[in-house]
């Protein structure tokens, strides 16, 4: 395949730091915002140093409390929705969280992601005015889900195109923040490379919040915790450095808008 061909999505769910609430942390709604959208900027600034394009799914919820941020951004980075709230879902929010989301950066929204990838019904989609879905991880993740029969690659359901999470092609390994965070880099990149070799796509994420000093939050495992702040965002920038001559950035709605299915399973 001709390396222009090949499509890398870098996206970053943009939320409420809720993740310090399951582990025991009490934090106000405040604190919660303050800490993602501290991470949002360091990232964005290392993305505009990149001159990467990124789509950012982002809760309704977020966007109502820092509009100039996410409007800012609306200029360069895809703006997709996260849900209203990072915590609870319900099928009306899909039509809510599109609607603020416009009104807040005045373009388009039409693609969606579900908070921790669960699973939402094509038909709510369609009638909130969607085009693609980012919710489906073809991998088994324990006390999580179990989606290792579910296609590994893009692929269109009726009018609603899916784009997962990229995962390697034959033990289904997921690429997501975890992976970035625990797995050797050497190793890691080498299997973002493959997949996006074999694929044709690679379609990685991560959370504005791992982007800042998470060391006040001890009751966070060590997992989740760790090569935070700039260490992770040096992780992030030679990661992207060390795909970049492999394929183009694009964002998701860019991918939706050129996408042509292939055979790969």
């Amino acid at each position: 395949m001709d390396p222009v061909a090949r499509q890398i999505m870098f996206t970053v769910d943009v939320e409420e730091f809720d993740t310090a609430l399951e582990y025991g942390h009490n934090l106000s709604l405040n604190e919660q915002l303050v800490v993602s959208t501290r991470g949002l900027r360091l990232l964005a600034d290392r993305l505009a140093a990149l001159n990467i394009r990124a789509t950012l799914f982002t809760t309704a919820n977020y966007a109502f409390h820092e509009p100039e941020l996410v409007r800012s951004l609306a200029k360069t980075h895809e703006i997709a929705s996260h849900g209203f709230f990072h915590t609870t879902f319900e099928p009306a929010d899909l039509l809510k969280s599109r609607r603020t989301l416009e009104a807040i950066t005045g373009r388009p929204v039409v693609g969606f992601r579900r908070a921790r990838m669960g699973e939402v019904d094509e038909t709510d989609l369609l009638e909130a005015g969607y085009r693609y879905n980012s919710s489906l991880h073809p991998t088994f993740l324990p006390g999580r889900y179990n989606h290792l029969r579910e296609p590994r690659t893009p692929f269109r359901s009726g009018d609603i195109l899916h784009i997962p999470a990229s995962v390697t092609p034959r033990l289904r390994l997921p690429l997501f923040w975890l992976s970035l965070k625990n797995f050797p880099f050497a190793i890691y990149k080498r299997l973002c490379l493959n997949t996006l070799q074999t694929d044709g796509f690679l379609n990685l994420y991560v959370h504005p919040w791992e982007f800042t000093d998470l060391s006040a939050y001890p009751k966070i495992p060590a997992y989740v915790r760790r090569y935070s702040h700039q260490q992770l965002l040096d992780r992030v920038e030679a990661l992207l450095r060390y795909l970049a001559p492999h394929g183009e950035f694009q964002t998701m709605q860019h991918f939706s808008e050129t996408f042509i299915p292939t055979l790969n399973a």
